[in-house]
């Protein structure tokens, strides 16, 4: 005797193993949703640690990052400093061009320091010449003041000669003036008051009487006219 079993279908098996699966994954997506769901819900309850209380160590250990800067991401703090560390290398009539003027610049520099050393030369002799200067002022205003001492000297003793000469009669003084040298005739004849000298000439030789008044004559023209240019000699 045999038993007839039914015939399974197909479509509700199929569809039997589709919600299996789809169970299966949903049980699946809330295993995996449930672990974030429970670590938000923990930060979010639980106060944010102080400083004090996070130790240096782990600190350090955790965020690594946190102190040490990541070189492929620094930048320069200035441009100029970038840009300065690259110096464009320098060519040669740039070097040749530099060394010209390092050179004019020694030269300028010597220049300078031997003008230098030349006006301190100037300057102590301009010192020394107005020392000179000095002292030959002082000199000369010495010898001017000798000058006239002299000249008194020589007027005191004139003016002496000419009283001797005017105290004595006219012909005793006609006498003399005859046979005196001119150089000493004239000046004392020149120093003589009119009214003394007239008599005394009157009683001298006409020749000689001539000859010194001319002679007289030529020496006071001499004295107020200035001094020019020699005349020249008749040939």
């Amino acid at each position: 005797m045999r038993i007839a079993l039914p015939v399974p279908r197909l479509l509700p098996l199929t569809m039997a193993a589709m919600v299996s699966l789809l169970v299966l994954k949903s049980v699946a997506l809330v295993r995996a949703a449930m672990p974030d769901a429970v670590a938000q819900a923990t930060t979010a309850s639980t106060p944010p640690p102080t400083a004090s209380a996070v130790p240096a160590s782990r600190s350090d250990t955790a965020r690594p990052d946190a102190t040490k800067p990541d070189p492929a991401r620094a930048e320069p703090a200035c441009p100029l400093e970038a840009a300065g560390s690259a110096a464009p290398p320098i060519s040669d009539s740039e070097r040749a061009l530099l060394l010209d003027l390092r050179g004019r610049r020694a030269e300028l520099d010597a220049q300078a320091a031997a003008l230098a050393v030349r006006e301190a030369t100037l300057g102590a002799a301009e010192k020394r010449l107005a020392g000179r200067l000095d002292e030959l002022n002082a000199l000369q205003k010495r010898l001017e003041a000798l000058e006239a001492e002299r000249q008194a000297h020589d007027e005191a003793n004139w003016r002496g000669l000419v009283k001797l000469y005017e105290t004595m009669k006219p012909r005793d003084a006609a006498a003399i003036f005859n046979d005196l040298d001119l150089p000493v005739l004239l000046p004392v004849l020149d120093r003589m008051k009119e009214a003394k000298a007239a008599p005394v000439l009157a009683a001298m030789q006409p020749e000689r009487a001539r000859q010194v008044t001319a002679e007289l004559a030529q020496m006071r023209t001499r004295a107020v006219t200035p001094a020019g240019p020699a005349a020249p000699q008749e040939k």
